[in-house]
């Protein structure tokens, strides 16, 4: 029941803004407008689905599950938003994603913690550690592009956040901790997740130095580019977390 509460809320609220953003019609050949319809709604759909699915997992694993559905929706929110903008304006300018990305970010970045204590018990510095890296990263990021910083300097202060998370979830106490858990489940998730936040995220880095700081990429191009980076980088996150809890939930 409270699942369904959660799903009509959604759609209340999906209702209430498209009507806002109804007055002026996104143009059939605005690509870039349409890349933001469309992961706006992916977001949507993942986040009625992670919200709902939480009710059938194991009690251990709810918290990660909507967690994974808090980022999605967070997102789904702020894309409606730069969506607005962009129909409006014609522009939506990069800092308006670190709306998203200082909440979102940090909320994924401690699934690594939320799902190693969900079958074993794990440090809290574990905790501790990957999140101040994921705020470094992201405070680095912001300041630059933002102009508040050097931009050189924020990319520097990016990588150096970016590097230090890698080396946790790789090297430090969280990749240990998930190689003595002896759960090939977690095993496979937190393999993948790893695989999302070196590959799939290396996508905003390259994107700040080719889009702020040399100008290589024009900025509709690099929107596009951020909008199917998100699509997949927040969406196959959750689902590969929910994912590994229904695996788990099954044993029991």
């Amino acid at each position: 029941m409270k699942a369904i509460k959660i799903l009509a809320l959604a759609l209340v609220l999906i209702g209430a803004t498209t009507a806002a953003n109804a007055a002026i019609p996104l143009p059939a050949d605005d690509y870039v407008g349409i890349s933001f319809w469309v992961i706006s709604m992916g977001m949507l759909a993942a986040t009625a689905f992670l919200f709902m699915e939480q009710a059938h997992v194991a009690v251990q694993w709810r918290k990660s599950v909507n967690v994974a559905g808090l980022v999605t929706g967070i997102a789904f929110i702020n894309y409606m938003y730069m969506r607005g903008v962009w129909v409006e304006t014609g522009d939506a300018p990069t800092v308006y994603r670190y709306i998203d990305w200082l909440i979102t970010v940090p909320l994924q970045l401690i699934q690594f913690y939320l799902i190693l204590s969900a079958v074993r018990k794990v440090n809290s510095n574990i905790f501790w550690r990957i999140l101040i890296g994921s705020l470094v990263m992201l405070g680095g990021g912001y300041l630059g592009e933002a102009g508040h910083i050097i931009p050189t300097l924020g990319l520097i202060i990016w990588i150096a956040g970016w590097i230090f998370i890698l080396y946790e979830i790789f090297s430090g106490e969280a990749g240990k901790a998930v190689a003595k858990s002896g759960n090939k489940a977690l095993v496979t998730a937190y393999g993948s997740l790893r695989m999302i936040v070196t590959i799939g995220w290396a996508i905003y880095p390259l994107g700040y130095l080719f889009g702020s700081l040399t100008g290589g990429i024009d900025a509709n191009t690099l929107n596009v580019i951020y909008n199917l980076a998100d699509f997949v980088n927040k969406i196959a996150f959750g689902l590969i977390i929910w994912t590994c809890a229904v695996a788990n939930s099954s044993r029991r």
